[in-house]
């Protein structure tokens, strides 16, 4: 039996960490992400299932994809206390302007979250956010990003910026405009 740790699942170890406010080694993480770099995965795949539908292989190279230009946000994120969820749910209400119901701020994520009740109650931990019932409804929760919420957001606008920008620097404004359809054009199908 191999002394070495099993690798979690992605997902279950980020579900965990959330859950968590103690601090988290994320080496085991990292190193999966590693391993399914682009450049790992690809020979290994292909050596595995020549024959495998296109299609097949482009929703893997889609998710190989994500995994791989999700990683530098992560870790970005992570330098300042936060999760990528958490950094979503700040940016939707630094756009609204005001308060909004939880329910709404969880329609309009990135990435859905199971629980938007414990994301908010994390963000409200770190004063980020705050929450309020309404007084006519008391089944609705509002939520309004605070001053510190919003220095947040402030100090990671460029540094967000760069990111997005140094991803996909290698592609050209056309290729990357032809990338956006397509890939609005795979969701319809989903």
């Amino acid at each position: 039996m191999s002394a070495e740790p099993e690798l979690a699942d992605a997902n279950d170890f980020e579900a965990a960490a959330m859950q968590s406010t103690a601090v988290v080694d994320t080496t085991i993480v990292e190193a999966y992400h590693l391993s399914m770099s682009p450049d790992v995965l690809a020979p290994d795949l292909r050596a595995r299932r020549p024959t495998e539908a296109p299609e097949h292989q482009a929703v893997v190279d889609i998710m190989r994809t994500a995994m791989a230009l999700e990683a530098p946000f992560e870790r970005l994120f992570r330098q300042h206390g936060l999760t990528a969820p958490q950094y979503n749910v700040l940016r939707i209400l630094r756009a609204e302007g005001r308060r909004m119901p939880s329910l709404s701020i969880a329609e309009q994520m990135v990435t859905r979250v199971p629980d938007i009740t414990r994301l908010v109650d994390r963000l409200e931990a770190a004063h980020w956010v705050q929450r309020e019932r309404s007084t006519e409804d008391r089944r609705v929760v509002y939520v309004s990003i605070t001053p510190q919420g919003l220095e947040l957001l402030a100090r990671l606008d460029e540094p967000v910026e760069s990111l997005h920008e140094n991803l996909l620097e290698h592609l050209t404004r056309k290729e990357i405009a032809e990338l956006t359809r397509l890939l609005g054009k795979a969701r319809q199908g989903s």
